[in-house]
């Protein structure tokens, strides 16, 4: 089969909601992604036989063929093609997935997969919130599925604490494990991990001064056990709080896919293969628990164990979701999220997928290792995996 790589990994900084990137338009936010991987890689952007986007709330600002429209916002000829999709907080990571498939079926040879998520400009929820307003149905789950399943609604933070009080987390747990995200990502920021994967964004402070966006803005290096564990709890029986959640975040990111003949053909110079790929689903009411069966199936396909892995980057929509994974997995947690991850860093949504693709490459390159893998919880109980090997 013909092989995938990945040139370019870039993602912009997170930015904090009605943060610095606040005055970007989605757009423009993930033109400047594009522009820079092909800046990086030195393709011919005329030679891009497709880009796909990510993106879960396609209302507003990222609707109307929104892939299409960061494509025209940015450098890229308008000959290039685009389409968004939605796989819920996993869309760039299926975006990655679809640009690897177009690739080793030999049907492309240059893709770029991507993601975009303004919370700020588009929040979550705004597709249900404005069909509401406007008086039309805004219900997605028919009477069907809620009988079938038992449920009114499909709820993320029912999920979260139904799989902390499987695996039986305490509060303290969680709190102690949002610390270490916080920890890792001040130290990564601070000694320059993040450089080669953050596309700078010039922005407009609040004093009116030109500056540059290039570091995550919800990192907090001055957190505490205790200031953690001084914020309200998401239910009053439970053990989980937004401290203990992924942040809303501003941001956009991409990977530039090429096909060996291209590679070839245009001087690129690779810096990851796709190994493997894999999707799966299960139950949609604890709906997170996913990425364990995904990361066991993604394994399978690549002739691969856990311990042959060097890196893992398993998002961190919640405590409980990379905590349970790595219990039921037995996976190191010195190799788990080495820079940090959502709690800290940020969830952009649709733009999360290659967000940690971006920064799970950079730093395999920077501790010597070989293979990464990257897996994440998805609404409606999906889960995507990607296994890649540094070159």
């Amino acid at each position: 089969m013909p092989e995938a790589y990945i040139v370019s990994a870039r993602r912009t900084a997170g930015g904090r909601r009605k943060g610095r990137l606040a005055s970007w338009h989605p757009a423009d936010l993930g033109a400047l992604v594009l522009d820079a991987l092909v800046a990086e890689s030195g393709v011919d952007p005329a030679a891009i036989d497709d880009v796909i986007i990510g993106c879960v709330s396609q209302v507003g600002e990222q609707t109307f063929a929104f892939g299409r429209n960061v494509v025209l916002a940015s450098g890229l000829p308008d000959s290039v093609p685009a389409v968004t999709i939605d796989r819920q907080c996993g869309s760039s990571q299926q975006a990655l997935h679809f640009a690897a498939q177009a690739v080793m079926s030999g049907m492309q040879d240059i893709v770029i997969a991507g993601g975009v998520e303004s919370m700020t400009r588009v929040p979550m929820g705004s597709a249900i919130t404005l069909a509401q307003a406007g008086g039309i149905g805004a219900d997605p789950f028919p009477a069907s599925i809620k009988e079938r399943f038992g449920v009114d609604w499909f709820n993320q933070f029912v999920g979260a604490q139904m799989i902390a009080d499987k695996y039986g987390f305490t509060r303290e747990q969680h709190d102690r494990f949002a610390l270490e995200s916080h920890r890792r990502a001040a130290a990564a920021a601070d000694s320059g991990a993040f450089a080669a994967e953050i596309v700078p964004v010039p922005v407009t402070d609040a004093e009116g001064q030109q500056i540059v966006h290039d570091r995550d803005e919800g990192i907090r290096a001055d957190s505490t056990l205790e200031s953690i564990g001084s914020v309200k709890l998401l239910s009053e029986t439970g053990t989980l709080s937004a401290a203990t959640a992924s942040q809303i975040c501003d941001g956009a990111s991409g990977v530039l896919i090429a096909s060996e003949a291209a590679v070839k053909a245009h001087g690129l110079t690779p810096i990851a293969r796709v190994v493997n790929l894999a999707v799966t689903a299960g139950d949609p009411v604890i709906m997170l628990e996913e990425p364990i069966p995904a990361t066991r199936r993604v394994l399978q396909r690549a002739g691969l164990t856990m311990a042959d892995i060097d890196l893992f980057e398993v998002n961190e929509a919640f405590a409980s979701i990379p905590m349970a994974w790595a219990q039921a997995l037995d996976a190191d947690p010195a190799r788990l999220n080495v820079n940090g991850g959502a709690i800290a860093l940020g969830h952009p949504l649709g733009a999360t997928g290659t967000k940690l693709t971006a920064t799970l490459i950079h730093a395999l390159k920077a501790r010597g290792g070989r293979y990464g893998l990257q897996t994440m919880c998805e609404g409606g109980g999906i889960s995507n995996a990607s296994v890649f090997e540094v070159l």
